[in-house]
């Protein structure tokens, strides 16, 4: 018989094991879960976004540290059970919100609307955007048993890149005005919202001279003046006005409710009278000026191409015209711009079908008698329209770049002309501006000179102020480069640039044409008279010949005398001819030098 007190013993050890073997059990799942603890800490607080969880009574279960650092919020907000409604009003004051009842109620609507969109059972969306700038896109994804889970996600550098694309896409990065995209895009829609009474303009905006600093200042000097243009433009503006560049240096303005014309005329004088003003830029004076084309809607056009076209015409007119000044569209220029187009594809073909001729007018020297050269100028006869004068067609070669054909040929064909005169003639030939533009000029004449055999000292040189307005060092280099050639220099049409005298002194021309414009009115003006006998004293004591241009009558010769001129040009000693009929003019021309009834006298 077992004595109780034993079996209960052992009972009592086996319980015990029993329960040890429990302890240890259950310690190692404790401390299973313990690491899983951990581990899914470590994982919720290392995550890229921002995570919390609420359940159905909209209180927070648990949140990472990104969560609690993307609202700043303290360790008592982040705890489980705090209610959303307190977060938010938290979250509300830091941004500055002062919680007024009237807040509250808009949290609290805010909030039941969320709870309206969890019952449809989607994730969904909506974005915060902090006073401090940031943006956090929150995702919503609701729970099957109630609840929702969100993500927290700072999409500022995201959404300013997009920002950024899309501001790009229709602006210019450099002036910050719109490109010619959304100007376009914006004058449709302007003109969509016109009433039956109300009209709009658009002023097309050309600034001259500024390939003059682009050349002499540098590309960073460009970029500077175009930004205080664009600056000026927009301080010129109303608020619904609206200024674009179109592309280069052209830029476009959309003046909306506007009365009529006047009113357009008003805005594009201030236009002009502002963009005029000198530019202070890198340390640098830039001087540059506005020309302003305009067409007004509907009176014009009811689509931004045909207002764009058409203020493009009236711009064309005012550069042709003389720039620095503004111009309305009217209905003539249409036929303009269409004989200007059908003019660019006839002088295409001009060349090659024997259309161009060079005829050449004699300069002669009143004291000795003589003619010393002839200046080439060319002639176009166009099968249908006849005669076409250089006035018209050669301000089309130079927009359409037709110029620089055109220019070779003439000098070809004059070296080879004069190469057959007598050898005491000279050649005086014209360079368009917009030549200058290309470095190879120099190396154009000289395979002109080499072609012909003419003798280099044989030929001259004429280029106008505008040459050297549109690049002055690069023109001067150019000239440098000419001159080591062996070939004259002349600045023509004297007198009415912007700072013929300084030229003088920049660079030694060896001669200069006073611009007909003051000799034709030498005879009835005495400060005219005046001023062309000061210039022709200031190039005389330069060691540079002065040389009058269109002298007409034998009063004009007379004033061009006293003056202190003694070469001159004009109908009054010889028409331009062919270059077969050279030799006979310069006959003539002697032959009327000697037979003056009255003598010259000359100044010694």
């Amino acid at each position: 018989m077992t004595r109780p007190g034993l079996l209960d013993a052992a009972s009592a050890a086996q319980i015990e094991a029993e329960a040890s073997l429990e302890a240890k059990k259950l310690i190692a799942q404790t401390g299973k879960l313990s690491q899983l603890n951990t581990r899914f800490e470590i994982a919720l607080n290392n995550m890229a976004r921002g995570l919390s969880m609420f359940d159905a009574d909209g209180c927070l279960i648990v949140c990472n540290a990104l969560y609690r650092q993307l609202y700043d919020l303290p360790e008592a907000l982040t705890q489980p059970g705090t209610p959303l409604s307190r977060i938010i009003a938290y979250h509300a004051a830091k941004e500055g919100c002062p919680n007024t009842v009237d807040d509250l109620r808009r949290q609290q609507n805010w909030i039941e609307q969320q709870t309206a969109e969890l019952k449809h059972g989607t994730t969904f969306t909506h974005t915060h955007h902090l006073s401090d700038g940031r943006i956090i896109l929150v995702t919503v994804q609701p729970l099957q048993e109630g609840g929702w889970v969100d993500i927290q996600e700072d999409v500022t550098a995201e959404t300013e890149a997009q920002e950024r694309i899309a501001w790009l896409a229709r602006h210019c990065p450099l002036t910050e005005v719109a490109n010619r995209f959304h100007l376009r895009e914006t004058l449709e829609e302007a003109i969509q919202r016109l009433g039956s009474s109300k009209k709009l303009a658009v002023h097309l905006i050309d600034l001259d001279y500024f390939k003059q600093v682009n050349d002499t200042l540098g590309h960073a000097a460009g970029d500077a003046v175009l930004k205080a243009v664009a600056k000026r433009m927009r301080a010129t503006l109303r608020d619904n006005d609206f200024v674009g560049r179109v592309g280069g240096d052209e830029f476009a303005i959309v003046q909306t409710d506007v009365a009529g014309p006047a009113q357009a005329a008003i805005l594009a004088e201030r236009l002009v009278r502002t963009l005029n003003a000198p530019y202070r830029v890198l340390g640098a004076d830039a001087g540059i000026g506005a020309s302003v084309g305009i067409a007004i809607a509907p009176d014009h056009g009811q689509d931004a191409d045909a207002l764009l076209r058409k203020a493009d015409m009236a711009l064309y007119r005012v550069k042709t015209c003389g720039r620095g000044s503004s111009y309305i569209y009217k209905s003539e220029d249409e036929a303009m711009a269409l004989e200007r187009m059908e003019l660019t594809s006839a002088l295409k073909d001009a060349l090659h079908s024997g259309q161009l001729a060079i005829h050449y007018q004699p300069i002669v020297d009143v004291k000795a008698g003589t003619v010393t050269g002839c200046e080439a100028l060319m002639r176009w006869r166009h099968p249908r329209l006849g005669l076409v004068p250089p006035s018209t067609f050669i301000p089309i070669a130079e927009r359409s770049g037709l110029i620089f054909s055109l220019g070779e040929w003439t000098l070809h064909r004059a070296c080879e002309d004069a190469a057959a005169w007598p050898s005491g003639l000279k050649v005086a030939v014209n360079l368009s501006a917009v030549q200058f533009d290309h470095g190879d000029l120099d190396t154009i004449v000289l395979s002109a000179l080499g072609a012909s055999g003419l003798d280099p000292r044989r030929l001259e040189i004429e280029i106008t102020e505008s040459a050297l307005l549109r690049s002055e060092a690069r023109t001067f280099e150019m000239l440098e480069r000419l001159r080591a050639l062996g070939v004259q220099l002349v600045l023509d049409d004297f007198g009415t640039g912007f700072a013929s005298l300084n030229y003088l002194r920049t660079f030694a021309f060896d001669k200069i044409k006073i611009d007909q414009s003051f000799v034709g009115e030498i005879t009835d003006q005495r400060d005219r008279m005046a001023i062309v006998g000061a210039v022709t004293g200031l190039a005389r004591t330069l060691g540079i010949g002065p040389v009058a241009e269109g002298v007409e009558g034998l009063e004009q010769l007379e004033g061009m005398v006293v003056a202190g001129c003694q070469e001159m040009q004009g109908f009054y000693f010889g028409q331009p001819v062919p270059s077969f009929e050279v030799e006979a003019a310069v006959v003539a021309c002697v032959d009327k030098l000697a037979q003056m009834t009255k003598p010259t006298a000359l100044p010694q």
